[in-house]
């Protein structure tokens, strides 16, 4: 199966709160994460995840003393 060139990343809201969940749009890049599967990231190159082709995700940080949420779903965009 190949990859999709795009995810919808939706992460969850504010725990306690009525906050809505967050999504974000990443593209492929060229490089690929530690698993070997395509890293993906977002127009501001902050959001970055390795995404495999069973839709397993990967949150990776893009700078120092970060600490990355996990999605609560990647779906495939067109």
């Amino acid at each position: 199966m190949n990859p999709a060139d795009r995810y919808a990343l939706t992460f969850p809201g504010t725990p306690g709160t009525q906050a809505p969940q967050d999504v974000v749009v990443v593209t492929r890049t060229s490089a690929t994460g530690p698993g070997g599967h395509p890293v993906y990231e977002d127009a501001s190159g902050i959001v970055r995840a390795e995404i495999s082709d069973a839709g397993e995700v990967r949150m990776l940080a893009s700078g120092g003393h970060q600490s990355p949420h996990f999605p609560v779903h990647a779906e495939p965009l067109p």
